[in-house]
């Protein structure tokens, strides 16, 4: 199962017991389903257990006649509830405020009773046409309604939550209307917000492992760039010291710069600051650095 699939079903076990709860949630399912208005409401999800707390939700509180069709085939994963009675379909409509004369569906605040129905409300949006990326792959939690005014209401009252600091935008995308949200910290919050603790924690899991792989690698690459930066030097050093060598030079060096210069042929992995604590007595690693600087100096005056 994918991760919206897990968190759908982690928001469906929530144990709710106020009627005005189950109303709020039902009516954020309602207002973003297939189809609701006064002659027509149709549920469609390719969540079993969303489809199941629809019905339930619907039954619980009104009692409708719903038709409940699950996927005929295995190429098919919608499951359709239809509530068949246009009589029922009417009476529920208006029991949450709309009139069929109403030009375009937009969310009706008296239905959000408190804090805790504004949580169910969001919950039954989420649960209608939300979606959430798998952690393990990006940050994208969405909420998809057919009318701007509509998608429009959902944001402000998600960008309202006295809960939640979350800041959510809207986009059009083929004809339909996209609530969205990117980040990761205000995707945990909402999650947790809705009832989906499990999910906020995968979230917030998957972000800290990012998080130590990226430090990991970051460190990784600072050691290769600086084990390359040693090589190039050692390189370079051991180069000039072999031209001193053939050209004869390399006997008239002096003391100090002879044992350095044999101390890099022998070790060319060497840091500097290692070589310096190899020599009698030791010496620091620009004391090192103005050696072997002097070599190579010394290696090109005759170019």
């Amino acid at each position: 199962m994918s991760f919206a699939t897990d968190t759908k079903k982690e928001l469906c076990m929530n144990a709710v017991l106020d009627v005005e709860e189950l109303r709020a949630e039902l009516y954020g399912m309602l207002l973003l389903c297939r189809e609701f208005g006064s002659s027509s409401i149709v549920f469609k999800t390719e969540n079993k257990h969303t489809a199941d707390r629809f019905v339930t939700l619907c039954t619980m509180l009104f009692s409708p006649i719903i038709e409940h069709v699950k996927p005929l085939s295995k190429a098919s994963k919608t499951y359709t509830a239809r509530v068949i009675d246009s009589f029922d379909c009417k009476r529920i409509f208006e029991f949450y405020g709309h009139d069929e004369r109403d030009v375009t569906l937009r969310v009706n605040r008296a239905n959000i009773a408190d804090s805790n129905c504004e949580r169910a409300f969001v919950r039954g949006l989420f649960l209608a046409c939300g979606s959430v990326t798998d952690p393990d792959k990006g940050y994208h939690l969405e909420l998809c309604a057919v009318h701007k005014n509509l998608c429009t209401d959902v944001c402000n009252i998600i960008g309202n939550l006295e809960e939640c600091d979350i800041h959510i935008k809207m986009l059009n995308r083929n004809g339909s209307y996209i609530a969205y949200i990117k980040d990761s910290e205000q995707i945990t919050d909402l999650l947790a917000f809705m009832g989906a603790s499990n999910s906020a924690m995968t979230v917030m899991g998957a972000k800290a492992l990012k998080q130590i792989r990226n430090t990991a690698n970051r460190r990784t690459n600072s050691e290769i760039a600086n084990l390359q930066k040693v090589a190039g030097a050692s390189a370079t050093q051991i180069k000039a010291i072999n031209k001193l060598k053939k050209s004869g030079k390399f006997l008239t060096l002096s003391e100090e710069l002879k044992t350095v210069a044999e101390l890099r042929l022998e070790y060319p992995e060497l840091s500097l600051r290692d070589m310096g604590q190899m020599l009698t007595p030791p010496i620091s690693r620009s004391g090192v650095n103005h050696r072997l600087t002097k070599i190579i100096q010394l290696s090109q005056e005759d170019d």
